[in-house]
């Protein structure tokens, strides 16, 4: 049997989804957790990587057990007895026989907070990065949009992702104002690199300040430099929305 969960994590705490030598990750503790329920060793797939101190509202995992006596729908209750508050099932549910949280997706969407203040206010830090100006969101979104389509984001990852290949696809790259004054980035795609999305959100946030031009994201990606862009933005402010099957 093949069990879904769609779980919500604040990643402040962890070194990221999967395990890892050198801190507690959020498989991790998951792991346990089900190995804790089920008396049995179990692999847990997670739909993707998150870097460390990125979150989740809506990461999706999968594991597969046997002669069980908990009911799918009911390990979202159960584990949710032994998880940390900063880790908790949203959903769980059987899937597919065939279905692996990893290998089945076939999109993804994040979302990056930006908060303008003078000082750092900590009731917004934990979850959103500091401006200390006002950000133009039709100048992002003019950014963004050159993000969209298939493209080699060769440029736009950072070193170490061991992915085959840099070519990812982004179907759409959008900026928006709340009405608490909030600028979200959101993007979708079929998967993205190592710190792809704080990178193109950092170029994004580098044009929109007038110390990059279009013309520099466009050398981005016609030369595969990533001197063209901006930094990579923090990870706080990241959060995985939804994947797609």
């Amino acid at each position: 049997m093949v069990v879904k969960l769609t779980l919500s994590y604040d990643g402040t705490n962890y070194c990221g989804w999967q395990v890892q030598n050198n801190g507690l990750s959020v498989q991790q503790v998951l792991t346990e957790c089900l190995e804790k329920l089920t008396g049995k060793p179990l692999k847990v797939v997670g739909s993707g990587r998150t870097d460390a101190g990125v979150h989740a509202e809506g990461q999706v995992a999968s594991f597969e057990t046997d002669n069980c006596s908990i009911p799918p729908e009911n390990f979202c209750k159960a584990l949710n007895t032994l998880l940390p508050n900063d880790i908790k099932i949203i959903k769980s549910e059987r899937a597919d026989d065939n279905f692996n949280a990893r290998y089945s997706a076939k999109g993804k969407t994040y979302e990056y907070r930006l908060y303008k203040s003078d000082v750092v206010l900590p009731l917004k830090e934990r979850f959103a990065h500091r401006v200390n100006k006002n950000i133009s969101v039709d100048k992002l979104n003019k950014a963004l949009c050159l993000f969209v389509g298939e493209k080699d984001f060769k440029a736009f990852c950072a070193s170490g992702s061991g992915a085959k290949t840099t070519v990812r696809t982004v179907y759409s790259a959008t900026a928006k104002q709340l009405d608490n004054g909030e600028i979200v980035l959101t993007f979708s795609g079929n998967g993205f690199l190592y710190n792809m999305v704080r990178i193109m959100c950092g170029t994004a946030l580098a044009y929109a300040e007038d110390k990059i031009t279009l013309l520099d994201i466009e050398k981005m990606f016609d030369l595969g430099e990533r001197s063209f862009g901006g930094r990579t933005l923090p990870a706080k402010a990241l959060c995985l929305k939804k994947v797609e099957y």
